[in-house]
């Protein structure tokens, strides 16, 4: 590794926007230019570099998906109606259409090369919101997710040499893909945090799958009641991944943002606010300094509320990883108001917060209720994993 030069990098083409499943998809492409028009007008992009990638090659995808695999997408892509349905392709969640390989492998191309660009010190930390790809299997899409960028970032790491990964992902959503990937190496500890999977997609993420034979204790699964709100999704976060990221020692770590855990996301149970999800991101940001050197890959992921919360989740992610935080309490810019309302004849929130100034009980100091389901949660992770970290549940 070489020596940090500090400074950060925004991973952008406007080319991603054209990863489109079509008019309904909850994935709209238009929260991520909505994104980084607000970027823009807060003036970020002058703090950091702005960089685009090229799309990731075949060698690069098959560091996690079959050849088989990418050979399926790029037939779909070329030809949609043929879509593989058994390789989860053509289907409700996942919509073959024209170009459909070229965009994916875009997207994954920005967090290979982001991750390289941590990793080798030509900076500190790398964001690309678009990425977060968090559910394509090695041989099948998935859950709105084509190519694994984040699982491929972390392979493209372990192939230049880390030794030690960790990746904490907070959307709403398990995040299985990247589990499934990592699931028998003891080089990748993923976390995630998300709804119980009783309750939502992909029903998996249960505090009892904590790694492979020879990774044991590599899979960290934290799996939150329904109805969550900012008070417990921040206490089961700080009762959990501070500590394992300390065991560990992670040479980099690698975080996924999903901002559907918030409480006007349509597709999921959480109730967390923007204020929330914003101290995580901070709280992210702090871990690598402390553990990492510095060194932090940051992701998007899902999310759903397309004018209202992703666009405000995730400029205040860049501006984290840019070293220029935003004051939750600062307005929207107009011209990114006239934006919003040209192109979505929607009013755009005014300022940079919910409103909330979330607080909550630190599960070490205040102890803890056997009889609450959110301490449940948090007991049965740290019971299944914690011991083989040498820490006590």
């Amino acid at each position: 590794m070489a020596c940090m030069s500090g400074g950060a990098r925004l991973m952008w083409d406007e080319a991603v926007t054209g990863y489109d499943f079509g008019p309904g998809h909850p994935m709209d492409p238009l929260r991520l230019a909505l994104t980084m028009r607000l970027v823009e007008a807060f003036g970020l992009t002058g703090r950091m570099e702005v960089v685009a990638a090229p799309p990731a090659g075949d060698s690069t995808l098959r560091l996690v998906h079959q050849a088989e695999y990418v050979d399926a997408v790029r037939r779909a892509s070329e030809d949609p109606a043929s879509a593989d349905t058994s390789r989860g392709l053509g289907t409700e969640d996942d919509p073959a259409f024209e170009g459909m390989h070229t965009v994916s492998a875009l997207i994954a191309g920005q967090s290979v090369t982001a991750a390289e660009s941590v990793w080798s010190g030509r900076v500190l930390h790398a964001v690309n919101f678009a990425g977060g790809l968090h559910h394509a299997m090695p041989g099948a899409a998935a859950g709105f997710c084509v190519y694994n960028d984040a699982a491929l970032a972390i392979a493209r790491l372990l192939e230049l040499g880390a030794e030690r990964v960790a990746y904490i992902d907070v959307d709403v959503h398990h995040g299985d893909g990247v589990q499934q990937a990592f699931w028998d190496d003891p080089r990748v500890m993923t976390v995630s945090v998300h709804e119980h999977p009783r309750t939502l997609f992909p029903q998996t993420g249960w505090p009892e799958e904590s790694g492979g034979p020879g990774a044991e204790g590599s899979a960290v699964n934290v799996a939150l009641p329904a109805g969550t709100g900012d008070a417990g999704w921040l206490r089961a976060f700080h009762a959990v991944v501070p500590e394992l990221v300390e065991a560990f020692r992670p040479q980099v770590i690698v975080s996924q943002h999903g901002a559907d855990t918030h409480f006007e996301d349509p597709l999921a149970h959480l109730a967390v606010s923007l204020d929330a999800q914003r101290l995580v991101a901070e709280a992210c940001h702090d871990l690598a300094h402390r553990h990492s050197e510095g060194r932090w890959l940051a992701l998007g992921g899902g999310g759903y509320s397309v004018v209202e919360v992703v666009p405000r989740a995730w400029t205040h992610l860049v501006a984290i990883v840019a070293g220029s935080p935003i004051d939750p309490t600062t307005e929207t810019p107009d011209e990114w108001r006239h934006e919003v309302y040209r192109r979505t004849r929607q009013m755009a929130p005014l300022r940079m917060t919910d409103g909330r100034t979330p607080q909550w009980q630190d599960f070490h100091t205040g102890g803890y209720d056997p009889a609450d389901r959110l301490d449940q949660a948090i007991l049965a992770t740290r019971r299944a994993v914690f011991p083989m970290h040498g820490l006590l549940p």
